[in-house]
């Protein structure tokens, strides 16, 4: 099967069989993943929409897929003539297909879904909205899977270890803090389901998911036993006796199945109802659960000083890569159009040359004029727009390296701008630099903050409809909780407070359909600020490295202080870059691009 229709055909003829009325497909795998190994990509499969956010559902007489407003273009480019229609979520990962549900299907009626990628909590909410309404579920059919007869097997990549030269901690340490983090909990053990979790705990890591350095695997700690369940066939015997040692026993990753059905009823297991499937929740049966969230999730959070270091060091780095793309795209457009994922490659190139590269931490978003406007767009062999030496580019990337993940967005003008471009640029500048800026009590959250960035295209009338910023790991997944900016306080970007050590993206932006994207975006490190009679202060360093465009500014619409801010980063930018250049030529481009206004 080729086609949408077809597999949509031969999914209902399916869902007759088991007489389901409808059947819910999410994004995610059994670890409820925002990025997931093509075995799980189940969604892209079906619908043809290859977006990282969007939520399948189909009965007999219609398929809708709900994603939010950075897809909505994409979505209606992928879903054109398919049988599924968009269905525009209004606030991002809002569950607005179970309200849908709960008014279109009839009591009696059953829908199916597959309970190993269905999170408890999901699972919950949709009983709540559902049973009511006398609609039954039924969590035991992977119908999808049934008709991928093609479908991609269990990834299996090379585990490596990760050396506290770069983690800063020992996997002792951490399972040591887990252990401490279980005692205060009054728990017995917890059930690390999160892969960034589990590969941070253990220092190792792998490429199960595409830009994500993880491997699948559960993790059970308990208060003096750990179990890993990875697959005893996949790590070495170097690495199986340091684990050893560690205290750290390897199992199959099946058996986790087993270690739930069997796990002691006297003794109190801590889940994370967000990441445990709904599968293993009913394998735990009548156990002793206590719902917590994953204690990793903020002790990652909070960079060490040797990650912190490393940071700041891979940041002058992966600007070197970027000051030979954009040198060379300049000299190439003088000369050819290049086309867009020509450039994504040639920067993956760039970086790669570099020392502990090991891949991209997302596809390059690399956007000319109205493909800018695309939030997510993903350049494509064949369908690509040409470069020219005119108009807007947005170039949206990062690098996994050893020594750290980097996140960056530029857009440039590649000839003389409009008056509206230097405006809208310059407003979505003025946005990054008050966020970047910003000093704040301890306590205040990332919806709070969010407005800052936003302030100065709302007094034109004017806004974006994605978060401004996203936590950011370390050689780990380029998005990472719980913190950010947002605009809901009730996601989890919104509510949590900002503490020293995390690192966060400063990203707003501005897009015209069809005309052209901006968005400036660089990595943010929360620092401690002043201590003051209204209690301790936070503020922001800026760890990303590269010189901003200039040429698209409207220097009459920024305040004396935002360009001493921006004269300051340029500054600094020169400072910490030029010393690892030796080429003239690439010196002397770095200095026109730093140069004060």
């Amino acid at each position: 099967m080729t086609k949408t229709s077809e597999k949509l055909s031969a999914l209902r003829a399916a869902m007759s069989h088991h007489q389901l009325a409808a059947f819910l497909i999410p994004s995610s795998d059994p670890h409820q993943s925002e990025y997931v190994a093509p075995r799980w990509e189940t969604r892209s499969w079906l619908s043809g929409f290859t977006g990282s956010a969007g939520t399948l559902l189909v009965t007999q007489d219609h398929a809708g897929l709900w994603t939010d407003s950075r897809y909505f273009i994409q979505g209606e480019q992928q879903l054109a003539g398919s049988g599924v229609e968009l269905m525009k979520q209004g606030i991002p990962h809002a569950p607005e297909h179970v309200d849908w549900l709960a008014n279109n299907l009839q009591t009696g009626d059953r829908l199916g879904f597959d309970g190993r990628v269905v999170s408890l909590a999901q699972a919950r909410l949709l009983k709540r909205k559902l049973q009511p309404k006398g609609i039954r579920l039924e969590a035991r059919h992977d119908l999808a899977g049934s008709i991928w007869k093609d479908r991609p097997g269990m990834p299996e990549s090379e585990v490596f270890d990760f050396s506290v030269e770069y983690a800063g901690a020992s996997r002792e340490d951490k399972i040591g803090r887990i252990r401490t983090w279980l005692k205060e909990q009054s728990a017995d053990a917890v059930l690390l389901t999160a892969l960034d979790d589990i590969v941070w705990t253990l220092n190792v890591r792998a490429s199960d998911v595409d830009y994500n350095p993880v491997c699948l695997s559960y993790l059970l700690i308990g208060t003096d036993t750990a179990h890993w369940f990875v697959g005893k066939d996949r790590i070495d015997s170097t690495m199986a006796s340091t684990m050893d040692k560690a205290g750290v026993h390897i199992e199959d990753y099946a058996a986790v199945e087993e270690a739930l059905s069997s796990f002691p009823s006297s003794k109190q297991l801590a889940i994370d109802p967000a990441g445990l499937s709904f599968f293993h929740y009913e394998l735990l049966g009548s156990k002793d659960l206590k719902e917590l969230g994953s204690p990793v999730t903020a002790m990652k959070a909070i960079k060490n000083e040797t990650e912190i270091a490393h940071y700041r060091q891979v940041m002058r780095k992966d600007a070197v890569a970027l000051l030979r793309l954009y040198r060379w795209l300049e000299g190439e457009l003088q000369k050819r159009g290049v086309p867009e994922t020509e450039v994504a490659t040639q920067l993956a190139q760039y970086r790669s040359e570099l020392a502990g590269y090991y891949g991209e931490s997302f596809g390059a978003i690399v956007g000319y004029r109205g493909n800018g406007a695309i939030v997510h767009y993903r350049a494509e062999e064949g369908s690509c727009a040409t470069i020219q030496a005119e108009g807007i580019l947005l170039l949206d990337s990062g690098g996994q390296y050893l020594d750290g993940t980097t996140d960056i967005t530029r857009t440039v003008a590649l000839g003389e701008p409009t008056a509206e471009e230097c405006r809208h640029y310059t407003l979505v500048l003025k946005g990054m630099i008050a966020l970047s800026t910003a000093k704040f009590p301890k306590g205040t959250g990332g919806a709070q903050l969010d407005t800052l960035a936003r302030q100065f295209l709302w007094q034109d009338g004017l806004n974006y409809g994605h978060g401004t910023g996203h936590g950011v790991g370390f050689f780990l997944n380029v998005h990472e909780g719980p913190q950010g900016f947002a605009t809901s306080a009730v996601t989890s970007r919104g509510r949590t407070a900002f503490a020293p050590g995390m690192v966060t993206s400063n990203e707003p932006g501005f897009y015209r359909t069809d005309h052209y994207g901006i968005r400036i975006e660089n990595l943010i490190l929360c620092v401690a600020g002043a201590e003051t009679p209204y209690g301790e202060f936070l503020q922001f360093e800026e760890l990303t490295l590269f010189p901003i465009d200039q040429t698209l500014i409207d220097q009459s619409i920024l305040t004396e202080m935002e360009k001493i801010w921006l004269n300051d980063y340029h500054q600094k930018v020169w400072d910490d870059v030029s010393p690892l250049l030796s080429d003239e030529a690439e010196l002397s481009w770095l200095r026109e691009k730093c140069k004060p206004l």
